[in-house]
């Protein structure tokens, strides 16, 4: 049984607000802070539940099915550089690098270090033995996969008709 469009946006969308909800509440309610990289991988998802309501409600559908998979393609690049710095594979950009401060003062250096984000290095959270940046991965590129699968299976129906 083919899913329909509307149900796959609805499905995507879903997906989407569940790992924003995730993020934030292991970032404020469990007080795990995110690194750069963590907040700019949220992006896609907003993207994406924007995308899919549009989708939902218009005529575009098309058009949105190709934003959608544009859209976690860039997510598996982002995740994967993620994933790749939290390995060693790559080296830290210069947002995520912790800057070195010669401050005296002390409330001034207290301001500073709470308003700074932690390495993108450091894994500060894992779910069964994944970090969030690889479950982000996952999630992406079986998104991306499922986007790519129904376009084609879209059009595979209309050279049918």
């Amino acid at each position: 049984m083919l899913i329909t469009k509307k149900n796959f946006f609805l499905l995507v969308m879903f997906i989407s607000l569940l790992t924003i909800i995730s993020a934030i509440y292991i970032e404020y309610i469990l007080q795990v802070p995110a690194c750069k990289l963590c907040i700019y991988q949220r992006v896609p998802y907003l993207i994406a539940i924007a995308v899919c309501f549009f989708g939902y409600y218009s005529n575009f559908k098309n058009i949105c099915l190709h934003i959608l998979g544009l859209t976690f393609f860039f997510s598996i690049i982002l995740s994967s550089y993620h994933v790749g710095i939290e390995n060693n594979i790559f080296s830290e950009f210069s947002g995520c690098v912790t800057q070195n401060m010669n401050i005296t003062d002390k409330k001034e250096l207290l301001e500073i270090i709470k308003a700074q984000r932690p390495s993108c290095k450091n894994v500060n959270f894992t779910i069964l033995g994944f970090s969030l940046a690889t479950i982000n991965l996952i999630i992406s590129i079986a998104i991306t996969l499922g986007t790519i699968k129904y376009i084609y299976n879209e059009k595979i129906k209309s050279k049918k008709s």
